[in-house]
């Protein structure tokens, strides 16, 4: 790795990035080989994945590492690279089903993996009905990245004691990941506005999946003791429902280009998330007649235009929600940064951890 610790940063993410196309490459090669849909189901998959994104999980994995007293040496950071390729491939099936969920027809730039198959399919002129093909044959590409990802995990170099540390730290993420699924399907079928329930789902998908775990991961797979392995959970856990609130403001306020997805999807889909959840409760507290329902017309209606949209945004302004949301992630935020001071980890691996913390505090919409 490089001598600074933004440049060691990037020069893992680019390792792990070499890790999955090869690893990819050699799967393809080894399929059954016996259909040419063979090929096309992994080559989808291999396309997906290589699109990129932010690689947090992969990076959450390196810096626990590093926080954990791991080498930063090259010839030391086999472990959390493959480690952090697995969990890009464990996010990439989490993607490829929540697409498919919600409908979303763009991820990361591209279409979904369901719109890719449901335009071969119409193009072909196939038989059947093309978007059950594609949402289908989507599932499938997902189950090949979630078995893809266990195989990877399995060929990570650990002795047995650190091995059964991480693979236990693994099996609680991936329950966690599908018992929040469930929880924001069941919320949105419910029309719940409850906040406390949003933050719930919001810690059992996101947080856990995208920060805690894996960062307890790299330090596991480290050697870190269980005090050290804590402490960094608690700041990822702390760390990543900021990062998912913030991710939810982004997904209604952002730029469409830096997000990888059209403004206000989740809004659209009537997906349950703190921040529409604190938004009806003020509305409803507000005394004002009709605000709730103004409020409710948009949330959850697939067929809201661009205008209606942006009264939406201006009426969450408006009723304090993206403000008090903005509290909650700067609380997040600063409560993550303070349990980088115990002492516990090594100074190596704090400052990118405190830089988490800082820019998820930091960019406010307010």
């Amino acid at each position: 790795m490089g001598s600074s610790d933004a440049g060691a940063d990037t020069e893992v993410v680019e390792a792990v990035e070499a890790e999955l196309s090869a690893y990819m490459a050699e799967r393809r090669l080894t399929g059954s080989g016996v259909l040419p849909a063979d090929v096309a189901l992994s080559g989808v998959l291999t396309e997906f994945v290589s699109r990129g994104g932010a690689r947090l999980r992969a990076r959450c994995v390196w810096w626990g590492w590093l926080a954990a007293g791991g080498s930063a040496h090259p010839d030391g950071t086999a472990v959390p690279v493959r480690l952090g390729a697995a969990l890009e491939l464990l996010q990439a099936c989490a993607l490829i089903h929540d697409d498919v969920m919600d409908r979303s027809d763009t991820r990361r730039g591209g279409p979904a993996v369901h719109a890719h198959f449901t335009l071969e399919h119409r193009r072909a002129g196939w038989s059947g009905d093309s978007p059950a093909y594609g949402f289908a044959q989507a599932v499938l590409t997902g189950d090949l990245a979630l078995v893809w990802a266990e195989d990877l995990l399995r060929t990570v170099p650990m002795d047995t004691a650190v091995r059964r540390r991480v693979e236990a730290l693994w099996q609680a993420m991936r329950s966690e990941m599908v018992v929040g699924q469930h929880m924001e399907l069941r919320l949105q079928a419910e029309g719940s506005d409850d906040p406390q329930a949003a933050l719930r789902t919001a810690e059992l998908k996101s947080a856990l999946y995208s920060v805690a775990r894996p960062l307890a991961m790299g330090a596991a797979a480290a050697g870190a003791d269980d005090r050290t392995t804590e402490v960094l959970h608690e700041f990822g856990r702390r760390a990543g429902l900021a990062f998912q609130l913030r991710d939810d403001l982004l997904g209604l306020y952002g730029d469409p280009v830096e997000t990888g997805k059209p403004s206000g999807d989740d809004i659209r889909s009537g997906k349950p998330t703190y921040l529409t959840a604190v938004a009806v409760q003020l509305a409803r507290r507000s005394g004002s007649p009709g605000t709730e329902a103004r409020v409710r017309a948009t949330l959850g209606n697939p067929l809201a235009d661009e205008a209606e949209m942006k009264a939406f945004r201006g009426l969450l302004r408006e009723l304090g929600a993206v403000r008090a949301v903005e509290a909650r992630i700067a609380a997040l935020a600063d409560e993550a940064a303070a349990l980088l001071t115990t002492g516990l980890l090594a100074p190596r691996g704090i400052p990118p951890l405190a830089g988490l913390a800082r820019r998820i505090g930091e960019v406010a919409l307010v």
